[in-house]
């Protein structure tokens, strides 16, 4: 089993989740804000997806880190995701309320990304985004991700980003 990394960016701790994260990412999960991820979803779903992003180290050698600032305070998650649930390796981002619009998505899912890059020698990601999420199409967008339209996806609706290696990664 791969042990998640910590990942240090200029704001931000990257690490891996622990049971103390749950009631967090749960009711984010229960809000209208998870909408776009399918839900929202009950207590059970949420323990489902979040067991689902800790389960995925040990099957896959990647998962979900949660994003932190340096006094402790936990923002979100950010992970790379696979599975039956995705066609694809996925990177994926999620920011609690309140924390929206500060550039820390862009910040931790990039640092993930050139992990991904490096360290597990991915070529590509994708990013699957609802059409309606404007605020991930930005985060996509900025990260220099390009839409692919030809890209296999669970969900026909949505839009799928593709995040290609730069030649300069290791």
């Amino acid at each position: 089993m791969i042990v998640p990394p910590t990942i240090r960016t200029e704001r931000l701790l990257l690490r891996a989740p622990v049971a103390a994260d749950f009631p967090d990412y749960a009711a984010f999960l229960a809000s209208e804000r998870a909408q776009p991820m399918g839900g929202p979803y009950d207590r059970r779903g949420a323990w489902g997806l979040f067991c689902h992003d800790v389960a995925q180290w040990a099957l896959f050698g990647h998962g979900a880190l949660m994003i932190d600032l340096p006094d402790g305070i936990c923002l979100g998650q950010v992970g790379i995701n696979h599975g039956p649930l995705f066609p694809e390796k996925e990177l994926g981002w999620l920011i609690y309320a309140g924390h929206e619009g500060k550039g820390y998505a862009s910040e931790a899912a990039a640092a993930f990304r050139d992990w991904a890059f490096g360290q597990l020698g991915l070529e590509t990601l994708v990013s699957y985004v609802d059409p309606r999420n404007q605020r991930s199409i930005a985060v996509a967008e900025r990260l220099g991700a390009r839409l692919d339209a030809n890209a296999d996806r669970t969900d026909p609706d949505d839009l799928v980003y593709r995040h290609a290696r730069s030649k300069g990664v290791p």
